[in-house]
């Protein structure tokens, strides 16, 4: 992101921005979103959106960081690493499973791949705010759990790369090829539990 970007990101139009951003690149993809149907959405002039992002790509960038970010925030608000390992596991793993079937997960994913070629720089800041941001956390939480003797993990970043996959189990799949589109609780909740139970069979001392 440019400097004046940064430095307009407390402006008060910003969330605005933010809103009417996500909700177009939801519908009509990156390639599809234009600059005045996200002006429109925002509420703001194109002077304005301009003045916050002179780049659509710095724009999808910022939705898909700001979205990350708040599902981190959401889940570490719910962890007490106080808790056992098996309840706190069941927590992040049932927030990650439904983040990762969720629509805006999804979107973003196929917006990523779509434009691979053209402008890798999409899926690169995605998979740094998202996946890569994910698995540093978790490997962090692990080597707490390891200290206080709840687990036995010898490379704690394969580790946490292992249960981010185990938690796409069955449902990342079915919903990135489109064969289904919406998900109940009770699905996630059996695709984190088993992520778990899992989990702790290789590492719970």
């Amino acid at each position: 992101m440019t400097q004046a970007a940064a430095i307009l990101r407390t402006g008060r139009k910003f969330d605005q921005v933010l809103r009417g951003a996500r909700e177009v690149f939801m519908a009509d993809g990156f390639e599809g979103a234009s600059v005045d149907d996200i002006a429109r959405s925002a509420g703001v002039s194109k002077a304005t959106l301009y003045s916050y992002f002179p780049d659509k790509r710095l724009l999808f960038t910022e939705v898909a960081q700001t979205e990350c970010r708040l599902m981190s925030e959401r889940i570490l608000s719910m962890i007490d690493e106080t808790k056992p390992a098996r309840e706190v596991l069941t927590i992040a793993a049932t927030q990650l499973t439904a983040f990762l079937v969720s629509d805006f997960a999804q979107q973003v994913f196929r917006i990523c791949v779509a434009e691979r070629d053209r402008f890798p720089e999409l899926g690169k800041a995605f998979f740094e705010a998202g996946p890569q941001n994910g698995r540093r956390q978790m490997a962090e939480y692990l080597t707490k759990a390891v200290a206080k003797g709840e687990l036995a993990v010898e490379d704690v970043n394969i580790a946490a790369e292992q249960f981010s996959e185990l938690c796409k189990v069955r449902l990342w799949g079915r919903a990135a090829f489109g064969i289904q589109n919406s998900f109940s609780q009770s699905e996630i909740d059996e695709v984190a539990m088993q992520a778990v139970d899992m989990f702790m069979a290789r590492y719970s001392v």
